[in-house]
C-alpha cells in the first residue's frame, strides 16, 4: 500500500469538510437560523469547549482501546449523525445542543489523522508529513473557492449541503483499507498508563505547548468572524471565498517545502518566526482595513499557523514516544485548538461588537507572548547544542 497516498487523501478529505466549516459555519448559523454575531460566538465556544473534553479526555482514551482505523470511522459517523440534526434545529437552544454534540465527534478527527501521520513517520512508512499535509490544505482552499461561486448563486444554505456531502466522503472512505500498523489494536503498556502529566517530565514539553496554545488561541477571531469582516469591509461576494484561501494557499506553499526548506530549524527558531508573523498579521489588518491589505495579511497564515503547527509536528515526531503520541495530540487539540480558541472567540466576539478591527489587534495579547516564551525556548535550545557539543 502507497501510504503517502493513503495519507494524502485522508488529509485531503477532511480538509475539504474543515474548508467549509472553519470559516463558514458561524456566518451559516447567522444568515439561515436568524442568529445574532454574539450567540454565535456563544454557540461556538461552548462548542469548542465540548471540542476540548472530547480530544483531551476521550480521543486518548480510546486511542489505548481501538485502532486508528476504527477512531476515524467512529468520529466520521458520528460527525454525520450530528450534521443531519441541524436540520430540525431553529432555536438558539437546539443549534447550542447540537453543536455540542458535532464538537465531540468531528474535531477529533484532526489530532486522529495527525496521530496517524506520526505513527507512520516514526515506523519509516511515512517519509514527508509535510507533503502529505500540503493535500489538506488543498482541500480546504479548493472547496473554498468552490464554495463561493455557489453561495453567489444560491445564497449560504449551500454550505449546510456542502458539508454534509463532504463528510459522507470522509465516511465513505474510512471503510477502505488502512496500513497496516494503523489497523492494529494498541497493546496497553506502562507508557500510555502514565497518562498525560507524564509529557510534562519530557524536556521542554510544557513550554512548547505553551507557546502552541498562545499561538493558535490568536486565530480565533479571523477563524469565526473573518467571513463577516470581510462583508464588513465591503470585499466582493464573489471574492471572499478567494480572499480566505490565500491564506491557506500560503499554507499549502509552506507545507510543501517545509521538510526541505525547514528541516535544518530548530523548533525555537520556527516558533518565534511564527509569533513575530502572527504579530504582524494581526497588526495589519487592524491599522489597513481594507480588502486590499486583508489578502497581503492572509499570506502570513504560513507563519501564524502553518509554521507554527510544523514546529510542533517536529518536536512531537523527535521527542515524544510513539504509544504518548495521541495523548499529546489530544492536549494539543484540546488546549491549543479548542478551549484556548474558545475563551478568545468570547472576548474577540465582544470586541467586534465594539468595533471590528478591535477583535484583530486584540489578538495580540496571545503573539507577544508567544514570543517572548518562544526565545527563551530559542536560548535553551542553543545552550544544549553548546553542551553537547563540548
Amino acid at each position: 500500500m502507497n501510504t503517502q497516498l493513503w495519507m494524502s487523501t485522508r488529509f485531503f478529505s477532511f480538509f475539504l469538510t474543515w474548508g467549509i466549516f472553519l470559516p463558514y459555519w458561524s456566518g451559516w448559523m447567522i444568515y439561515t437560523k436568524g442568529i445574532t454575531v454574539s450567540q454565535a460566538s456563544l454557540i461556538m465556544s461552548f462548542g469548542l469547549i465540548a471540542r476540548g473534553l472530547s480530544t483531551l479526555f476521550a480521543f486518548p482514551y480510546l486511542s489505548g482501546k481501538f485502532s486508528s482505523k476504527v477512531l476515524l470511522k467512529v468520529a466520521g459517523i458520528g460527525t454525520l449523525a450530528a450534521i443531519l440534526c441541524y436540520i430540525p434545529a431553529d432555536s438558539f437552544a437546539g443549534l447550542l445542543v447540537v453543536t455540542i454534540v458535532l464538537h465531540l465527534f468531528y474535531p477529533a478527527l484532526m489530532p486522529a489523522l495527525d496521530s496517524a501521520a506520526s505513527v507512520l513517520v516514526q515506523s519509516k512508512q511515512l517519509r514527508h508529513y509535510g507533503r502529505s499535509r500540503q493535500w489538506g490544505s488543498i482541500g480546504f482552499v479548493s472547496v473554498g473557492i468552490i464554495l463561493t461561486i455557489f453561495t453567489g448563486m444560491y445564497g449560504d444554505e449551500v454550505i449546510f449541503w456542502s458539508l454534509l456531502l463532504g463528510m459522507i466522503g470522509f465516511v465513505c472512505l474510512s471503510f477502505m483499507r488502512a496500513p497496516e500498523v494503523l489497523s492494529e489494536k494498541p497493546q496497553v503498556n506502562q507508557a500510555q498508563k502514565a497518562g498525560m502529566f507524564h509529557l510534562f517530565r519530557i524536556k521542554h514539553f510544557g513550554l512548547v505547548l505553551m507557546i502552541v496554545i498562545l499561538l493558535q488561541a490568536a486565530h480565533a477571531t479571523y477563524y469565526n468572524y473573518g467571513y463577516i469582516f470581510l462583508q464588513d469591509i465591503h470585499a466582493p461576494i464573489y471574492l471572499i471565498g478567494l480572499i480566505i484561501n490565500i491564506a491557506v494557499i500560503a499554507e499549502i506553499i509552506f507545507f510543501s517545502i517545509a521538510d526541505k526548506s525547514f528541516n535544518k530549524f530548530s523548533v525555537g527558531t520556527l516558533l518565534t518566526l511564527a509569533a513575530i508573523g502572527s504579530s504582524f498579521r494581526w497588526i495589519l489588518v487592524f491599522a489597513f482595513p481594507n480588502v486590499l491589505v486583508f489578502c497581503l495579511a492572509q499570506t502570513l497564515h504560513a507563519f501564524s499557523f502553518a509554521m507554527g503547527h510544523y514546529a510542533f509536528m517536529k518536536y512531537l515526531i523527535n521527542n515524544i514516544p510513539h504509544t504518548q503520541i495521541p495523548i499529546a495530540q489530544g492536549m494539543y487539540s484540546a488546549l491549543a485548538l479548542s478551549w484556548s480558541t474558545a475563551v478568545f472567540t468570547i472576548f474577540g466576539g465582544y470586541l467586534y461588537e465594539i468595533e471590528p478591527r478591535y477583535a484583530f489587534i486584540g489578538m495580540i495579547i496571545c503573539t507577544l507572548p508567544a514570543m517572548l516564551i518562544a526565545l527563551v525556548y530559542r536560548k535553551l535550545e542553543r545552550r544544549k547544542e553548546v553542551f553537547i557539543s563540548i
